[in-house]
């Protein structure tokens, strides 16, 4: 099976990258560029559930997304491109039935939700909800920012995540994409929670606190309300600040990326202990986890860095450079 990376980028003043990069993933893990496609800032991707289709989201003051088909070359081409709503578009999130894109605005402190065609295209604009408030860390806490919002596993509710007001605020999602408040669920104040994974088979879910350097374990104890369980450190390192970036989860493990630190944790999933801190570049966005690889977006190391997956955490460090990468996207293809 081939199998393609695509990386999403900061460009012009935000960064030093083009658009989204192109790499062949060789058996071995080695990564080659084999293209690139200039677009301003998609600092997040995502894929459509079943169509050759890629959404980016262009983190910009305007605020926009694209849509984009892919060949199995790798060759991308556009297939329109639409204004969010809201300023810097920092995450997308496609519902499992294709049929809805959702995008949180950071700045914006909104969320917006678009129409899909049967072919992937983007089709309107459904849904724009704005957040407000405020948290504690007056630099980072001022206003309402939203930073993720992810579908549940049946795509009926939509919950945001708000960094800015440390609250994650659900939605029911209609069939026509409009968004019904549901539930509005608190974190402990200065968290500044920034992504929500929930565990598969179970009522638990995850989020990591950006600003405060946590990993926080939450239960839904109805659809879109969650309580909080328990909070730990997002890294075993002493390392301060750290403003904490990705989590994801594989098989009976977490694994979170901490800037401050720059480094890769690893949690045991049953007592949400770390095990290990994985260095990995400067400034580490997103990861992928790939056949027990992974690969990150340092966006400061200009480099997309990659390690095997060990216990120990003292792997060797791989490089591959790019531009101020913020984000890694496998695909593999028939």
């Amino acid at each position: 099976m081939a199998e393609l990376v695509f990386v999403g980028c900061y460009t012009g003043d935000a960064g030093n990258g083009t658009g989204i990069t192109t790499l062949t993933r060789s058996p071995s893990g080695a990564l080659g560029e084999i293209g690139s496609l200039p677009l301003e800032s998609p600092s997040w991707l995502v894929r459509h559930p079943s169509l050759p289709v890629l959404y980016a989201a262009n983190e910009t003051e305007a605020g926009g997304v694209t849509a984009l088909t892919f060949s199995p070359s790798g060759e991308l081409s556009v297939l329109g491109t639409a204004e969010t709503g809201g300023a810097h578009p920092c995450h997308l999130a496609v519902t499992p039935d294709g049929r809805f894109l959702l995008c949180a605005n950071y700045t914006g402190g909104s969320v917006a939700v678009f129409s899909l065609s049967a072919s992937g295209e983007l089709v309107a604009r459904t849904a724009l909800v704005r957040h407000s408030g405020s948290g504690p860390v007056a630099d980072r806490q001022e206003a309402a920012h939203v930073h993720m919002a992810v579908p549940s596993p049946d795509g009926s509710v939509v919950s945001a995540v708000d960094l800015g007001t440390d609250e994650i605020r659900s939605y029911t999602l209609t069939s026509s994409g409009e968004l019904e408040p549901l539930a509005v669920s608190s974190l402990p104040p200065g968290t500044g929670p920034r992504q929500l994974v929930r565990r598969p088979g179970t009522n638990l879910a995850y989020v990591v606190g950006e600003l405060a350097g946590t990993l926080v374990t939450v239960r839904e104890t109805s659809p879109g309300a969650f309580e909080v369980v328990s909070s730990t450190p997002s890294t075993l390192s002493p390392v301060k600040p750290n403003l904490v970036a990705h989590l994801e989860l594989a098989d009976s493990r977490l694994y979170v990326s901490n800037r401050g630190p720059d480094c890769v944790t690893e949690f045991a999933l049953d007592d949400a202990a770390a095990v290990a801190d994985q260095p990995c570049g400067a400034n580490p966005r997103h990861f992928a986890l790939l056949d027990g690889t992974c690969y990150v977006a340092a966006q400061s190391e200009d480099a997309i860095t990659a390690f095997t997956l060990s216990a120990s955490g003292d792997a060797e460090l791989r490089y591959y450079p790019t531009g101020s990468p913020t984000f890694v996207l496998p695909v593999s293809l028939p």
